[in-house]
């Protein structure tokens, strides 16, 4: 049956661009929880000219390899070669700077979330708007260029996102889905578009500058979950796959960012549910039930896919650094003579931590490559850190660097508690939490909640969009009834409760980590 729903188009195929990973994964469209094949490609941001960036060279080499993956991957389980599809959606990191000129050429290089360079521009639009509008958000980029008085401001024609920009070359369309347009500019959620009394204030902000057009002819169009949102074109169908199998036709659900899959994927789309998505980034969604009492520099404002408010907690650094200390391991263990591969050696180290001290020991490990605002911190420099008296043990070690994981995650989450937000649900996905009951578990002491972890929470965002594309099919469902009724009703999930140790020894770790955050302050500063 799967043939022949794979062969007939009975399907719907989710691709997201995440920071170190670009991945495919085809669902069953009438049974998105049925994933039929998945395919990936690893690929690497790069720190050019002080910019955080990936080549669009590498997007569409990256995109190719993916599906190339998926495709093979299909034909060893099913013996079929896909060459359509019933539905597909892209979904990729939020947020950034890609920004075009009235020929579709790119202006300057794409400028990632991870850039911290734009202090300026979400200060003022901050205190303009009168809602915290983060350092990575794409209107605080084409501020700063602004302000900047950069060369191509007077040539921008359109800016959006990666998601954006990979499904207007698929399609030809210009749109968003407003999950990923809300960490463009802010929405409101009344009307399920750009708030439009800022975007005002912006144009008048910025009259007499570089910056020619308004604002709104600049921003693309914002679609909801279910909207139609192009199809895939001749020359789309090329460029994902140039060997000339696929045809074009395919319908394509509104682009999303990694956020709203995140959210799809961990059905966590009604108020007072929330997830934690943990990869390069991490980062913690809560849907919300009223809004909140003040401004916070910690929380971003976005929505679901569906539109309704967020409050999100962003952090710029996830596991890239327990990956490279893992990655230590792993070459150890070859020059030793008995080599393990990356995942038996995630295995054994995160089955070690579980034998570690509450509170890791006296051990601190800060995981931030990148500058983390939450933390005060414009650059990232890793470190790990303790005292003489403290308990150096492998155990204690690998506690302490998956508690980093989670450091300033916790930090932003004590500014949600304080505004009195409640959670009847904490859902994660992300590969850090493959190891059943390990990240898991530290990560439900370290909220002070039950933490859920379902049977896709590895397929993460890639996962999510594949749901939003078979929800086109739904056509006047909720999105959340959707999830709810036809898509979580009998999935698996594994829920965690926060061991009391586990609270108390993680807000132990928490006042060490965000007392020596004057360290690594200092290190940036020297280093």
């Amino acid at each position: 049956m799967s043939a022949q729903a794979i062969a007939e188009g009975r399907t719907a195929l989710g691709i997201e661009l995440g920071s170190t990973r670009i991945k495919a994964c085809l669902v069953a469209a009438d049974d998105p929880t049925t994933v039929l094949a998945v395919g990936s490609h690893e690929w690497e941001n790069e720190f050019v000219d002080r910019v955080w960036t990936y080549s669009l060279e590498s997007v569409w080499s990256g995109l190719q390899a993916a599906y190339a993956d998926l495709v093979a991957d299909v034909q060893r389980r099913h013996g079929v070669r896909p060459e359509t599809f019933g539905a597909i959606g892209v979904s990729a990191m939020m947020h950034g700077y890609l920004a075009f000129d009235d020929a579709g050429e790119l202006l300057v290089p794409f400028r990632t979330w991870r850039n911290t360079t734009t202090g300026a521009a979400s200060a003022r639009l901050s205190e303009l708007f009168g809602v915290n509008i983060p350092l990575r958000w794409s209107i605080a980029h084409l501020d700063q260029s602004v302000l900047d008085d950069e060369p191509h401001v007077a040539r921008i024609a359109s800016f959006t996102t990666l998601a954006g920009f990979v499904h207007w070359k698929l399609t030809g369309r210009d749109v968003l889905g407003v999950g990923d347009a809300s960490g463009m500019f802010p929405i409101d959620s009344a009307t399920g578009d750009y708030d439009a009394a800022l975007v005002e204030k912006y144009d008048a902000l910025v009259a007499g500058s570089a910056l020619q057009a308004n604002l709104g002819d600049l921003l693309p169009e914002v679609l909801p979950a279910g909207a139609a949102a192009g199809e895939l074109t001749a020359e789309g169908a090329a460029l994902l796959d140039p060997t000339g199998a696929l045809r074009p036709g395919i319908p394509f659900c509104p682009p999303e960012g990694d956020a709203g899959t995140g959210m799809v994927a961990t059905n966590s789309v009604a108020p007072r549910t929330g997830n934690v998505s943990a990869g390069t980034s991490i980062f913690a969604m809560v849907v919300l039930e009223r809004p909140l009492t003040e401004v916070h520099h910690e929380l971003d404002l976005v929505t679901t896919p569906a539109g309704d408010p967020v409050a999100m907690v962003h952090c710029n650094n996830g596991a890239s650094e327990l990956a490279a200390w893992a990655g230590l391991f792993t070459r150890f263990s070859a020059a030793a003579g008995a080599p393990l591969d990356s995942d038996a050696v995630f295995e054994a180290l995160f089955r070690e931590a579980l034998e570690g001290e509450a509170d890791a020991g006296g051990l601190v490990a800060y995981n931030h490559l990148a500058g983390e605002p939450i933390a005060g911190l414009a650059e990232g420099r890793p470190l790990f850190v303790r005292t003489p008296d403290s308990r150096l043990t492998l155990a204690n070690f690998m506690r302490a660097q998956l508690y980093g994981v989670f450091g300033t995650l916790a930090l932003g989450m004590k500014v949600l508690e304080g505004e009195g937000v409640a959670l009847d649900a904490m859902f994660a996905h992300g590969g850090i939490f493959r190891t059943a009951g390990v990240a898991q578990r530290f990560l439900a002491g370290a909220l002070g909640a039950p933490v859920a972890v379902g049977e896709t929470a590895s397929e993460g965002g890639a996962w999510g969009i594949a749901v939003l594309a078979a929800f086109l099919a739904a056509s006047g469902s909720d999105l959340g009834a959707y999830l709810r009724d036809e898509v979580f009703a009998s999935a698996a999930i594994d829920t965690v409760d926060p061991d009391p140790a586990d609270v108390a020894g993680f807000a132990a770790y928490l006042d060490r980590y965000r007392a020596g955050l004057a360290v690594e302050a200092a290190a940036v500063s020297a280093l």
